[in-house]
């Protein structure tokens, strides 16, 4: 499962901006990223009678439109979901997911504060990567200001992307994630890039995907 850190802070704190600049320069040092932002009310992010919107309505659970290199996908939820469960359900390629709020889940956090907005962080200290500040606060964690984009984004590939593991392998069972211990890991690894490497139109195996649904 790819990373997840999420971008908190109060309303106006600068999160955007923040994460537009992550965003510029880790895409810059070559690495693929999803970006996914959490709203805290329940909004209908459709367009009112259009096609996609109406095929929902009629009772479809996902309606797409793809219009050139551009894609909208339209997914109805039974409830709030988190981003792992997201990533799931995209089968996200990338290698870093960056979220804008999502601040009562327990994924690492960078924080922004401005020191006019008050002392009190958030987030708890536990969960805490770093701090985006104007003022030195008082937390074990490093500070930062808005213009060190890149002691940032170095604290990220240090902590995260540098230590990610050669091959990495996810068992999702009914959209749940499956802990597997190494043993078993190695063991689907290899079997199933054994079998995928017969195939004659491939010559290099970077990303492998299985999907199989029971019939009813």
């Amino acid at each position: 499962m790819q990373p997840i850190i999420s971008i908190v802070g109060k309303s106006n704190s600068g999160k955007t901006t923040l994460l537009e600049s992550l965003i510029a320069e880790l895409t810059r040092r070559g690495y693929q990223l999803a970006v996914i932002k959490h709203a805290g009310e329940d909004i209908e992010l459709d367009t009112v009678n259009k096609d996609t919107w109406r095929f929902r309505k009629a009772g479809s659970q996902l309606a797409a439109i793809n219009a050139g290199r551009g894609l909208a996908v339209f997914y109805t939820l039974d409830h709030d979901f988190a981003p792992e469960e997201l990533a799931r359900l995209l089968w996200l390629d990338c290698d870093l997911i960056l979220t804008e709020g999502f601040k009562r889940n327990d994924y690492r956090k960078i924080e922004v504060h401005r020191q006019e907005q008050g002392s009190e962080l958030l987030s708890p200290t536990e969960q805490l990567l770093a701090v985006i500040t104007d003022e030195k606060l008082n937390v074990p964690v490093p500070q930062f200001t808005r213009d060190e984009v890149g002691k940032i984004a170095d604290l990220i590939e240090q902590t995260y992307l540098s230590k990610q593991k050669k091959e990495d392998i996810d068992l999702i069972i009914n959209n749940e994630r499956v802990l597997l211990n190494d043993e078993t890991a190695n063991l689907l690894s290899r079997t199933m890039m054994a079998f995928a490497s017969r195939h004659k139109k491939v010559s290099e195996i970077k990303r492998l995907r299985l999907s199989m649904r029971k019939a009813k």
